[in-house]
């Protein structure tokens, strides 16, 4: 095998700082452990609730109804237990909708959902900053698609204008929150123009599940959406603390899915630990709001204290995720490395991952962080400012 092509772009991208690697860490509670054996504070993590803790230890109830480690096989052979089948039917209830089905992952539910659901001569309308699963949906869709600039509702407008004439039909694409930024998508502008002129809106709630919400089911329960937005896309892997994905809407869409959508049909379904720890994060959801009244809170304290603007009952300022601009990649990179020294693990996010010029520090919070942590992380990031 020739190799000469790939050491040449992994020679570019060291040159640039752009270079990834896989490094083995360990997590302890909030804390990072790094190969020195010092202890990190973790704001990498998107496990905004705490509850992926909680999931690496399976109860003994567990054990006991579920001997094996995997599912055995992809759900419609036989890997679809009455497990797989009361986690579903708890989305749908948090959902408040028909129907819901599971995915071994959220990218697999996102790029699988956008690529069966859009069928051939339709046109998908996709936000600039979606993420890359819903952005590989679009591509694998035999759709026609307009990436439209990022949160543009009279870009989207002007589009429907013109397929409007055409008779073509459109589906509007977008995170609710999106991850790199922590911007939350113009849901309520684009329902709006969505019914103004016959288009379909599918939203990916990854980051939104468990935060927002009066049950803690996303960004669309909290601006009271449901009704009209009937297909939502979430992850089992962030606030819920698991792994997976699920795909909630109208009974007739599920169905679609089932028959028709390939990562789901041709996949091994989730194991059995998985769906139960997923399962308890769906239950403590529903029964208790106070870990996501806890991180809401903690994140407006973070956004105040760095100084980013916070207005009164806006929930963008509530968002688990604040980005750091910095603007270089190199530049971000050895913030990074500086807040590391001082005991704080925010990693470096860098093109592709974002656009040029806007390398940032990505900070995660979690419901396990306290006051004290968030206060001295703005005390440290602070005093790089100044040097």
């Amino acid at each position: 095998m020739n190799l000469d092509r790939f050491t040449s772009d992994l020679a570019d991208l060291e040159s640039r700082g752009r270079r990834r690697r896989l490094i083995p860490r360990r997590i302890d509670g909030r804390f990072l452990v790094d190969d020195d054996g010092r202890r990190l504070l973790n704001f990498g993590s998107n496990d905004y609730l705490g509850f992926a803790l909680a999931s690496a230890t399976p109860s003994p109830s567990t054990h006991a109804a579920n001997n094996i480690a995997g599912s055995t096989a992809s759900a419609l052979v036989c890997g679809w237990t009455l497990q797989h089948h009361r986690l579903a039917e708890s989305i749908a209830a948090l959902e408040s909708t028909e129907s819901a089905v599971l995915f071994p992952s959220g990218f697999a539910a996102c790029s699988g959902t956008i690529a069966t659901l859009a069928a051939p001569g339709d046109l998908i309308l996709s936000d600039a900053l979606n993420h890359a699963s819903l952005i590989d949906g679009c591509r694998l869709s035999k759709a026609d698609v307009v990436v439209y600039p990022h949160g543009d509702v009279a870009f989207v407008q002007q589009q429907l204008q013109q397929t409007a004439r055409a008779g073509q039909r459109v589906w509007i694409v977008t995170d609710s929150i999106f991850s790199m930024d922590g911007d939350i998508a113009p849901l309520a502008d684009l329902v709006e123009v969505a019914q103004r002129y016959d288009a379909d809106l599918i939203v990916d709630e990854a980051h939104g599940t468990g935060i927002f919400g009066q049950a803690g089911s996303g960004v669309v329960e909290m601006l009271g959406l449901k009704n009209e937005i009937a297909v939502r896309i979430g992850t089992l892997s962030k606030s819920i603390g698991a792994q997976g994905g699920f795909v909630a809407g109208p009974q007739a869409v599920i169905d679609y899915l089932i028959n028709h959508c390939r990562p789901l049909i041709f996949s091994t379904s989730l194991s059995s630990g998985a769906v139960a720890a997923a399962q308890r994060s769906i239950d403590q959801i529903q029964s208790d709001p106070q870990p996501r009244v806890h991180v809401r809170r903690l994140s407006r304290r973070l956004r105040e204290a760095i100084g980013q603007q916070c207005v009164p009952g806006d929930p963008a300022a509530e968002v688990p995720i604040i980005a750091h601009i910095v603007g270089n990649d190199s530049a971000a990179t050895q913030a990074s490395f500086e807040l590391q020294q001082a005991g704080f693990y925010v990693p470096a996010i860098r093109p592709p991952t974002v656009p040029t010029g806007t390398a940032r520090l990505r900070i995660s919070l979690s419901a396990i962080h306290t006051d004290e942590d968030v206060d001295h992380l703005a005390s440290a990031l602070a005093r790089l400012t100044k040097a």
